[in-house]
């Protein structure tokens, strides 16, 4: 049975290395197992290099179980692919292919659902249901890549699910992704989306990696936060600042944080000024994010979160309004997959 094998895809070259040398194999073949496997290998059979009692030893022991597009969407507007993915267990994520003038980005699924449940978004409503493998991370990439023909440079983990709810395994996707027999996407061109657990970000610090952690913040104070995110019942916008001083404290590393205009909600001028001495204590950068419409919610007039940048820029913030890509297709987070579900 394919669930009493081992995930091969999730294994380092140094654990192949070692099982290879438990089962009488040559070590260095663990750079070509490892190399196939990086580069998308969907079978051990296409693993040309290496001999067939080889295949046969690996086929008994491991798994190989490429994801299926379940659902394709491209921009018309601006070449925004999105990709619903199902995965061997039938489970479906979502991620998505962007380009910019510096190059494309994957932004990824860390989990099948989230159980973080924000107000904005549209994973929240079908629920948690199991974290993602690393391989299962990983295959998004190369999948995406493969199927759209953009070369992948950067990397998001801002789709389906929280990535520091899933931990361990987004440590060894990390691990993975960046090795330098793998994919070798440099950790300053990746950055990891919270909602603000604050142990998780914590424990980010002490792996002291060079990625972009991003804080979906959304609102500066308790009352508006906790309307928006149920994760602010736990962790108070106090908590959550004093951990992102000590992240910044231990790596050097200046945090994005995320902030979804929504008028009327959390755009006053008040709330400005509340942001603006939170984004200084931490020394961070607001990213404004004009939200993609879940059904028709949250839509935000043209101008608006121009209004709210230029109070932020009075108040000596540092603030970029995101380029809104995927407009034209079910591009927020979740769209697509909850479509699926239906």
């Amino acid at each position: 049975m394919q669930n009493e094998k081992i995930d091969i895809k999730s294994m380092t070259p140094e654990e192949l290395r070692q099982w290879l040398a438990e089962h009488g194999q040559a070590g260095f073949r663990a750079k070509q197992i490892f190399s196939w496997l990086s580069r998308g290998a969907g079978s051990f059979e296409e693993m040309s290099n290496i001999g067939l009692p080889l295949r046969e030893l690996l086929e008994s022991h491991f798994f190989i179980s490429p994801p299926e597009i379940a659902g394709k969407q491209v921009s018309e507007d601006d070449g925004t692919v999105k990709y619903l993915w199902r995965l061997r267990d039938g489970n479906m994520v979502e991620s998505v292919v962007m380009r910019y003038g510096y190059g494309n980005t994957a932004c990824i699924s860390t989990q099948a659902g989230c159980r973080m449940g924000c107000a904005f978004c549209a994973s929240a409503g079908l629920g948690f249901i199991r974290n993602l493998a690393p391989s299962e991370m990983l295959d998004q990439i190369w999948y995406s890549q493969k199927d759209s023909g953009a070369q992948i440079s950067n990397i998001v983990l801002m789709g389906i699910g929280e990535p520091l709810d899933n931990f361990d395994n987004v440590m060894r996707f990390l691990s993975l992704v960046n090795h330098p027999e793998g994919m070798n996407i440099g950790m300053r061109h990746i950055s990891l989306s919270t909602c603000g657990l604050v142990e998780g970000i914590d424990k980010l610090a002490d792996h002291d990696l060079q990625l972009t952690l991003s804080v979906s913040l959304h609102a500066p104070d308790d009352e508006t936060r906790r309307k928006l995110m149920p994760v602010a019942a736990k962790y108070s916008v106090n908590a959550l600042t004093d951990a992102c001083v000590r992240y910044y404290n231990k790596t050097g590393r200046r945090i994005s944080f995320e902030y979804a205009v929504i008028k009327g909600v959390n755009d006053s001028r008040k709330q400005a000024r509340q942001l603006s001495e939170l984004i200084k204590r931490t020394r961070g950068h607001v990213n404004l994010i004009p939200l993609n419409p879940v059904e028709g919610e949250n839509r935000l007039e043209p101008g608006d979160a121009a209004r709210f940048a230029a109070m932020l820029k009075a108040y000596g913030v540092n603030v970029t309004i995101r380029r809104r890509l995927g407009g034209d297709i079910d591009a927020a987070c979740g769209q697509l997959r909850r479509k699926g579900a239906r």
